[in-house]
């Protein structure tokens, strides 16, 4: 459909919300994602994050079908840090996490060369309360966070470290598609990535990427990135302290840095935290709700809940961004 034929959309916009789109009760809902995909985009394109509430999805068939509309190129996880359940051809299940705990806000595999571009999210079971996907504007964080830090980061990047076992998380194997070590080190290398096998038989590697990224289709400024997500400060104490036991405060799972190797420290996880939290926008599921969210321009996260919820996921748009 081009866009002259595009369907008008009745966008609900509230503040503390994402963009809500009703599919209005004589819709015929088999067809209504690829009739308003591109109405859909260019929404998603202007508000960052857009809820379709209507469409009545319920099973992964249906799910699979409105995401194949929705989104052309569609891709697997890469890098993953906990492995998601393949449901169909493109649709996941989201990261295992125990339902108590919340998620903190993030960008979609901020760390690789080539993330997604756009999420896609469908409730096929709304918890009894919480479980939330939650968003927020990485234009507005940039605002919100001390310029200080800001420049900091944006002249410097962030670098992930990650130490692979078989005891915490995905696997090597798991992360990279594969056990042959040549076939790592050639990914590696591919993708800036420093890697080192150890004497254990586990691998650490370093990647440092832009923590400040412009938009691919606006030119935007965006915060773009997983420093405080994966960085031990964002752990709750007690495990923190059980992982620096057990595994060395430098053989930690997973953490952040500065881009030249500086530490990130605690006082700038909770500035980021404390300005994903002011500027987060959140709409309770509703059984048959589909999300989508421009993942350069919008982080999210996942509420604690109760009850049972199943969000399946698909990952799309990968976007070449610069090192």
């Amino acid at each position: 459909m081009s866009s002259s034929e595009q369907s008008p959309l009745d966008i609900d916009v509230q503040s503390g919300k994402p963009a809500i789109v009703q599919v209005g009760p004589g819709a015929n809902t088999a067809s209504w994602a690829s009739e308003n995909a591109d109405a859909l985009r260019a929404s998603v394109t202007e508000h960052g994050a857009v809820l379709v509430r209507g469409l009545g999805l319920q099973d992964a068939s249906g799910v699979s079908a409105a995401f194949a509309d929705l989104a052309t190129d569609l891709i697997s996880d890469r890098e993953p840090f906990a492995v998601r359940s393949k449901i169909t051809d493109g649709v996941f299940s989201t990261t295992p996490w125990q339902p108590g705990q919340p998620m903190c806000m993030h960008n979609e595999m901020s760390y690789v060369r080539e993330p997604a571009g756009l999420m896609m999210f469908a409730c096929l079971s709304a918890p009894t309360s919480g479980g939330e996907t939650g968003v927020c504007d990485a234009t507005n964080i940039l605002k919100a966070l001390p310029s200080d830090l800001v420049e900091q980061f944006e002249r410097d990047g962030w670098m992930l470290t990650r130490n692979y076992n078989e005891e915490i998380g995905s696997s090597y194997a798991e992360a990279f598609g594969t056990e042959d070590k040549g076939e790592i080190e050639a990914y590696c290398k591919a993708n800036n990535i420093e890697c080192e096998w150890q004497s254990d038989g586990g691998l650490k590697t370093r990647q440092r990427r832009q923590a400040v990224v412009a938009h691919p289709i606006t030119g935007e400024r965006c915060w773009f990135n997983q420093i405080a997500f994966l960085n031990q400060w964002t752990l709750d104490p007690e495990i923190r302290e059980y992982l620096v036991e057990v595994f060395g405060s430098d053989g930690l799972p997973f953490n952040t840095s500065l881009g030249n190797g500086d530490p990130v420290t605690e006082d700038m996880v909770v500035a980021i935290n404390d300005a994903y939290e002011s500027n987060t926008m959140r709409e309770p599921w509703q059984a048959g709700d589909v999300m989508l969210v421009d993942n350069i321009r919008m982080a999210h996260s996942k509420e604690g809940y109760e009850g049972d919820r199943e969000v399946l996921v698909g990952m799309a748009d990968p976007v070449q961004l610069e090192d």
